[in-house]
């Protein structure tokens, strides 16, 4: 299940959603030839991962930040990517500029920490953006939780396109993480599914001080629960491709 689109995209440039993803892209780029090279791979992910039994030794801090940048292939890239670019916007548009850098740093290291705190020992290298743009997501949800959002749903060979309110997508995304976060065991690698729940988590809370300025309840009852731009229209252009019919 993945989101393609919302229905309310920001009227403002969002500087720094674009900002993010261009420097995540470049990053990967420049990483991108050391996959042949597991030495120096090892060695920059030893530089710039982040490593929790190194964070719960106090030693090599900055793996919180850096490591928000770092992904290890083209799918986990994009797929990080495609989240920060549908839900960012609306974020950056109500936070500010810099309120949403902030917003975005402080939640990614929150998001390390909470998966330093579930493996404190782990000498595991965690690395991606997933946790800065679950706290995206999280924030979204309590602005805009009746938000309409396209996802693109793929059970085997079936593909469909429906159109969901925020809060079912966003809930059912963080249930499953949350799911994963108890069921799954992932010390010898995998998935960082607290860094997601607890990201998530952390953006909702982050984000409250904003929802209660703007009004609180009232914020949503004025706005049903969307962002506050006009609806976009989204139409399928018809195909300039002429139909051949069959000969009976």
């Amino acid at each position: 299940m993945f989101p393609i689109r919302d229905h309310n995209p920001s009227d403002s440039t969002p500087f720094i959603t674009y900002a993010l993803v261009a420097i995540n892209i470049l990053v990967f780029i420049y990483s991108w030839p050391l996959a042949d090279q597991p030495r120096l791979l090892g060695a920059f992910y030893s530089d710039y991962a982040l490593f929790p039994d190194r964070v719960s030794a106090g030693q090599d801090l900055q793996g919180l930040i850096t490591s928000m940048f770092l992904h290890g292939g083209i799918m986990h890239l994009l797929g990080n990517m495609l989240f920060l670019w549908i839900f960012g916007d609306n974020m950056e548009d109500e936070m500010g500029h810099i309120g949403f850098l902030i917003f975005y740093i402080v939640g990614g290291v929150g998001a390390g920490l909470a998966q330093v705190i579930s493996e404190p020992f782990s000498q595991i290298p965690t690395i991606g953006a997933s946790g800065a743009v679950a706290v995206v997501m999280g924030g979204y949800l309590l602005l805009f939780p009746k938000a309409r959002v396209d996802i693109l749903l793929i059970l085997i060979v079936f593909f469909k396109v429906f159109t969901v309110p925020a809060w079912v997508m966003l809930g059912l995304w963080f249930g499953l993480q949350l799911f994963n976060s108890v069921a799954v065991d992932t010390s010898a690698g995998g998935v960082a599914y607290w860094a997601h729940a607890g990201g998530f988590i952390i953006g909702v809370i982050l984000t409250i001080p904003l929802w209660l300025r703007l009004g609180g309840p009232a914020f949503w009852r004025s706005t049903a629960g969307h962002p506050r731009h006009p609806d976009a229209t989204y139409s399928f252009t018809r195909s300039n491709i002429p139909k051949v019919r069959r000969r009976k």
